[in-house]
């Protein structure tokens, strides 16, 4: 585990203010590990140094940190391939994240929210950014007060990115090259002088997933009585060009204020090459039709992100004030040429283009105050986010002879919203005793929007008030276990394309629209968990209930003769409940034990598509194992298994998937390192969902060419000259930090507001 280095001086008058500043209402206060030097009495003009070596928590009252640096291939994997790491958190190949099965997940910055992590933007981009980057993940199951519910709310993962304060310099490099001609590099670097701090990364990738699938159908046919079948095999190609800069610069003003900076831009391209054979049965009124469908799309992706924050610490112990700026934008610029050929006789072969806009931009400002209070720790803070939508689509269908453009009304879109949310919160958490520890908060969030749907008119404003309570408390079983309980309340506001009512096209058989009447989602969340030793073990049980009220589902059914409308709806209503664990140390001095699962009950209940009031369940079992085995020295083998079990998904449910992966390191010297990995070692990650409902059947089944092998070379610069990943063994699982849950947070500051 990671060790925190602490130097500080003390007056011999000032040894018992310093002794109570670090005591927390989580954690008594415990004496120095060194003394240099020990002043005799207050009159003694000596001023000693003191020297704390402590393991760095992994677990606060309200959440779980897990350290990714342990995963081997962290140098040439993407965030998405760090998520995947991290217990009950599954990212498929596309980026679409699911924790504890539901896809209802809001990911953060250090904390805040960013623009190019929202929406159909969330997974290029985590697949884009580079794990290297990352400090740890928090996993907040069950957000408190301080936390904001905008980009969708739901439970958290925090991306806590690295940071590092010691005096010096130091460097890291990796190149990485893959199958296929994929290849990533990257350099992090950092510089500490004085009153000044330096950080920064660049990286630049090129990579991608190619895909092939099977969708077959059988809807019903009112005039005939009888299923009509059709389905549906598509070829799809193409690896991205990515590449990211961001710096911070930090100064502190003296003992007390510091200032910060930092920004961040990075871009990647969205080229692909397609095919789509089609082959749609006949109806009564309709005849068969047999045609092949190609595309290819160009375009490309940028984000950029700037920021300033100011730290006070105030004359009390634990007395802090964070002032908070942070300004993201996501823009989108994609162009689809579509060419269909018809086998049918008697049908024109067809030519259309479709071109895409659209953006996102946040400013999120944040102030967070926190002071001892009658025995305890009080905090408060405000919020004040925007978030402005936009969205442009101009579709073209062009004359195979004439090669003439022509607007297509009914596919042409353009759309605008506009949401700000201002919030205040408070929380207060004190020890009520040697063994109990208690955390409560109330945040109040009055929320604006503005809908502008551009082409059809139509002008919406909606505005609310909600008032959103949490509460957590830890119980001190013995030195070595803790039990802990949880409740917080969440809301997920419908997000811009949930609300777009213009029907959007997406292929000859889907096409997609928002529903403006939605309401947003409440949730109510329980968990009680009990950490504890066992032998050599670090181990974690959390058993966990999930209530949504008026839950967002998606709701299908037919506009055309083989054309399927995607839309939103509230349902009824839906819960999950489950047990959770962890299991994490050494087995024996070269082996290395991290697994996790998760034995999850949900049920929905949603109108079907002919009316009828469906109520579903489904049981599955999720997982994964780890296995790192310390050879010698020199060499490090990684092995991975994870599983993901059935999930409900609107109308139908996504089939269960697992993969396995092996990555080997080998420490050349203290500073170089080589490291290869294969992923998805039997080729067995795909996508499949089935829906089974009065009027439809389908089962859509989507493989990827998942088995990736990459190579490449790290090399350390200045530092302490160690690899990336001593003193990380067992960093993958949170492990208990005595009574009341653990003092801070993990690798940068706790999230605003």
């Amino acid at each position: 585990m990671q060790k925190i280095l602490l130097t500080c001086c003390l007056t011999g008058s000032a040894i018992l203010p310093a002794y109570a500043q670090n005591t927390t209402p989580e954690k008594p206060a415990t004496k120095p590990a060194t003394t240099a030097v020990k002043a005799k009495d207050a009159k003694d003009a000596v001023v000693p140094e003191v020297t704390v070596s402590a393991e760095r928590p992994t677990n606060r009252i309200d959440r779980q940190v897990y350290d990714v640096k342990s995963d081997v291939s962290s140098t040439n994997g993407s965030a998405a391939d760090a998520l995947n790491n991290v217990p009950s958190v599954n990212v498929d190949p596309d980026g679409s994240i699911t924790l504890r099965g539901s896809p209802n997940v809001q990911i953060m910055v250090d904390g805040k929210p960013s623009a190019m992590l929202q929406g159909d933007n969330r997974g290029p981009a985590l697949q884009a950014m580079a794990a290297d980057d990352i400090e740890s993940i928090e996993v907040i199951n069950n957000p408190g007060a301080q936390f904001g519910n905008e980009a969708g709310g739901g439970p958290i993962l925090n991306l806590v990115m690295r940071r590092n304060r010691k005096p010096g310099g130091f460097t890291t490099v990796n190149g990485n090259a893959g199958t296929a001609g994929r290849y990533n590099s990257a350099v992090n670097g950092s510089y500490n002088e004085g009153a000044w701090g330096f950080q920064g990364s660049a990286n630049v990738r090129h990579d991608g997933r190619n895909s092939v699938a099977d969708v077959t159908r059988d809807r019903f046919d009112p005039l005939s009585g009888q299923f009509v079948h059709s389905s549906q095999q598509s070829v799809g190609r193409g690896l991205n060009d990515m590449a990211g800069l961001n710096g911070t610069v930090s100064y502190n003003l003296n003992q007390t204020d510091t200032l910060a900076g930092s920004a961040s831009y990075n871009s990647r391209t969205n080229d692909q090459h397609s095919a789509d054979h089609y082959i749609n049965g006949a109806t009564a009124m309709i005849p068969a039709s047999d045609y092949q469908r190609t595309t290819v799309r160009t375009g490309d992706s940028k984000n950029f992100s700037w920021g300033g924050r100011y730290d006070h610490k105030g004359e009390l112990p634990g007395e802090t004030l964070k002032i908070d700026l942070r300004v993201s934008a996501s823009e989108n610029d994609n162009v689809s040429n579509y060419d269909n050929v018809y086998a049918t006789p008697g049908m024109i072969d067809t030519r259309a283009n479709q071109h895409n806009e659209f953006s996102t931009r946040i400013i999120d400002f944040t102030g967070d105050y926190e002071r001892p209070l009658w025995g305890g720790t009080a905090k408060a803070g405000y919020k004040v986010a925007t978030n402005k939508n936009d969205f442009d689509t101009l579709y073209t269908d062009i004359d195979p002879v004439t090669g003439v453009a022509r607007i297509n009304n009914g596919r042409t879109n353009s759309y605008e919203l506009d949401e700000t949310v201002y919030a205040l919160y408070g929380t207060y958490q004190m020890r009520l005793n040697e063994r109990w520890g208690a955390l409560a908060g109330l945040r109040t969030e009055y929320t604006d929007m503005d809908i502008h749907q551009i082409t059809g008119g139509i002008e919406g404003k909606n505005s609310y008030i909600n008032y959103i309570p949490s509460a957590y408390a830890t119980y001190k079983v013995n030195d070595n276990a803790n039990l802990r309980f949880a409740y917080a309340r969440r809301i997920r506001r419908p997000n811009a394309n949930d609300l777009n009512p213009y029907v959007t096209y997406r292929d000859e058989f889907n096409v997609s629209s928002g529903n403006p009447n939605l309401k947003p989602t409440k949730t109510d969340s329980f968990e009680v968990g009990y950490e504890t030793k066992i032998g050599g073990l670090e181990t974690n049980l959390r058993g966990y209930y999930r209530r949504d009220t008026d839950a967002i589902v998606d709701y299908r059914y037919f506009v055309a003769p083989n054309v399927l409308l995607t839309t939103k709806a509230n349902g009824e209503g839906s819960h999950s409940s489950g047990l959770e664990f962890t299991v994490s140390g050494k087995l024996t001095p070269s082996l290395t034990l991290n697994t996790s699962g998760n034995l999850a009950r949900s049920q929905q209940s949603f109108y079907d598509d002919s009316g009828l009031l469906v109520t579903r369940t489904a049981n599955s079992l999720s997982g994964r194992v780890r296995l790192n085995y310390q050879y010698d020295p020199a060499n490090q083998i990684q092995m991975a298994l994870q599983m993901m079990g059935k999930t409900l998904s609107g109308q139908g449910y996504r089939s269960p998937n697992h993969t396995f992966n092996m990555s080997w390191r080998h420490n050349v010297t203290q500073q170089l390192s080589l490291v290869a990995n294969v992923t998805d070692v039997f080729n067995t990650n795909k996508m499949e969902t089935v829906i089974n409902s009065a009027t439809l059947r389908e089962t859509s089944t989507r493989r990827f060419d998942g088995r990736v092998f990459y190579v490449g070379l790290s090399y350390r610069f200045g530092g302490s000259g160690t690899s990336n990943n001593e003193n990380h063994e067992q960093g993958w699982g949170p492990r208990p930090g005595g009574p009341g849950g653990p003092g801070p947070g993990a690798g940068g500051p706790p999230p605003g507001a």
